[in-house]
């Protein structure tokens, strides 16, 4: 491709700089040249995007690629591939792999297969605990050193608040976020589906949100006392939310993220009919996932919290697995949610019926989880001029039907199969390059 590329007659929206302009942008050796109304470049190659949205390229806060170790689940090349098609420029990848990474080898690792195989940029996030067992903290300023932009041992929860105030201390003293999953597993063992009438009707054992908003409290408390920068992943539950909240307005450096499906799916999306192997189940394990789908209050708090600035940045948690991890009883199946390739069109449900607005939307896809991370997301999630080339043209009216098979990811889990959706990306550009593009969409000159 050029290095030169010219993108003319889009809606351009850039929350982060509070662009709203039907205009051009212009790329150059994979940087963001000039954005507005009045660029005018012939005889390089030329978007005619009339009716497209664009916008920065999105930024995922939590994503697992499972890559080293899981490779049958997803790759670094297979996910970041999906991102790419989701409309994700830059993503970040949890540390629950095999070996996990808590170890300068293994982010080495990341980030070497990352630069020769990703489709998008890959930013690493190093393990709390050595092996993610809660019992010793990691190297952590030899993690940031190699290219670490948080700390989380998601999967499992910092059991011991010790443990947990030590390694904000060391956070706090590198200003790099510590991205916590917060589950106290003895109210959540064994749990399935949330603690509510689906569990008790299916006969599983419950989650409480108690589980989540425990650990919340908590870690308010000792990021209060350390100073230190804390975010708050997958949020589920109206509780969360209100100490979020308050902790905010007490001036405590915390943030937070939702996923999409947190936003749209109650737990009786487990209820949903699903066919296996010809055999028709009640039981459907796409919608397993951790933190699980809670109830309608819940979700209405959730939106609340995205439109008041409560909630700050909305990731996938992207948690890809093979069919063998969801095709089997309900118990033993893995928690977890394809996410990637789904994301926008199921979001754009909210803005087609009124409940969050675009503009909102993309700040909390763009310039918001950017600076949540900061330092190597410091020229990502705005089109400035100077800044990475990572754009996302987007299509607003397209309805398109969620296909599995059509998904660039090895994990085809998602509940969304065979849903209608309306919004889908059209091209997502990654420093210049087109990193996927919808085969309607023509390059000129």
């Amino acid at each position: 491709m050029s290095p030169e590329l010219l993108i003319k007659n889009a809606h351009i929206i850039d929350p982060g700089q509070s662009i709203d302009i039907t205009g051009n942008i212009l790329v150059s050796q994979g940087k963001i040249k000039s954005v507005g109304k009045d660029i005018k470049e012939t005889g390089i190659p030329t978007i005619d995007a009339s009716g497209l949205v664009a916008c920065p390229g999105f930024v995922d806060l939590h994503c697992h690629l499972r890559d080293p170790g899981f490779e049958a689940k997803e790759t670094i090349a297979s996910g970041t591939a999906a991102a790419a098609h989701g409309g994700f420029t830059t993503i970040c990848c949890m540390p629950n792999t095999n070996p996990p990474l808590d170890n300068l080898a293994a982010i080495d690792y990341v980030n070497g297969t990352a630069a020769r195989k990703g489709a998008v940029r890959v930013l690493p996030v190093g393990c709390i605990t050595k092996g993610r067992a809660g019992k010793e903290i990691t190297e952590m300023k030899e993690l940031s050193n190699g290219g670490c932009v948080g700390f989380s041992d998601d999967g499992s929860s910092v059991s011991n608040s010790r443990i947990m105030s030590l390694a904000m201390e060391y956070a706090a003293s590198l200003n790099t976020p510590i991205i916590d999953h917060c589950e106290d597993t003895e109210l959540s063992r064994d749990g399935q589906i949330n603690d509510g009438w689906v569990a008790a009707r299916l006969g599983l054992k419950g989650i409480p949100a108690a589980a989540e908003e425990s650990i919340i409290a908590r870690d308010i408390a000792l990021a209060r006392m350390t100073g230190a920068r804390l975010h708050i992943t997958h949020v589920s539950t109206a509780g969360s939310v209100e100490l979020i909240r308050n902790a905010k307005k007490d001036g405590i450096s915390i943030s937070a993220d939702v996923t999409p499906h947190h936003l749209t799916l109650t737990d009786e999306a487990v209820l949903r009919d699903s066919v296996k192997n010809g055999i028709s189940f009640a039981y459907d394990t796409s919608a397993k996932v951790n933190p699980p789908l809670r109830s309608q209050v819940d979700i209405e708090a959730l939106i609340h919290a995205l439109n008041d600035g409560t909630i700050d940045a909305i990731a996938t948690d992207h948690a890809p697995h093979s069919a063998e991890d969801k095709l089997c009883e309900f118990d033993a199946a893995a928690f977890g949610i394809s996410g990637f390739e789904t994301a926008f069109g199921v979001l754009m449900t909210l803005v087609n019926t009124g409940k969050i607005k675009l503009t909102t939307l993309l700040a909390c896809l763009t310039h918001k989880p950017a600076g949540i991370i900061g330092g190597k997301c410091a020229a990502t999630g705005i089109l400035k001029p100077s800044s990475s080339a990572d754009i996302v043209l987007l299509d607003l009216n397209k309805i398109w039907r969620v296909n599995t098979h059509n998904f660039y990811s090895k994990g085809k889990n998602t509940p969304f199969n065979g849903v209608d959706l309306k919004g889908s990306v059209a091209a997502t550009i990654f420093q210049g390059i087109f990193a996927f593009r919808d085969n309607t969409l023509e390059v000129t000159g």
